[in-house]
């Protein structure tokens, strides 16, 4: 007889403070349909159902060399005023499943033209992987998404300076 296995989860949480303010960093964050704007390893990015609001659907097509095609995505939380977003991997060809992220926005205590930004994530291991392979592999892209969204940010910051 063979004995049910839980699910092993795992989590983690990753911050970036950014050298501009929160209404930049969020009006880039919160485009639910154009995470390629700062998210590299985005090729395409489509709307599959809604307007880019709570309860919309992406299909995101991954670029080539990492593990994966395609991922799709939903929205479930977007919060203006709290500057809160929450999004479930719903399907696609990739080891990320059950993947749920949180990211919130903040302006950084000690200066009001910094931004923090805080996501955190829970999500499945795979057969055959370890807690550690899972976060490690999580924590890249997300790691990498953050530094990306911080670079866009600045140099946005930058231009509207000269």
């Amino acid at each position: 007889m063979k004995t049910f296995q839980p699910h092993h989860r795992c989590c983690s949480t990753l911050v970036q403070t950014i050298d501009a303010p929160l209404p930049l960093v969020w009006s880039i964050l919160r485009r639910f349909d154009n995470p390629q704007a700062y998210k590299q390893f985005v090729k395409t990015c489509d709307l599959s159902s809604g307007d880019g609001g709570e309860g919309s659907v992406r299909d995101v097509t991954v670029v080539s060399g990492l593990p994966a095609a395609y991922s799709v995505e939903r929205l479930d939380e977007l919060d203006d005023e709290s500057h809160v977003m929450v999004i479930s991997i719903i399907g696609g060809d990739h080891r990320l499943i059950n993947y749920r992220s949180k990211t919130t926005a903040f302006v950084a205590a000690a200066e009001e033209e910094k931004t923090v930004v805080v996501e955190s994530y829970v999500v499945d291991v795979p057969e055959g992987n370890s807690e550690e392979e899972t976060m490690s592999f999580a924590n890249t892209i997300v790691g990498f998404n953050l530094k990306s969204l911080a670079k866009l940010s600045e140099k946005m910051m930058a231009n509207k300076k000269l």
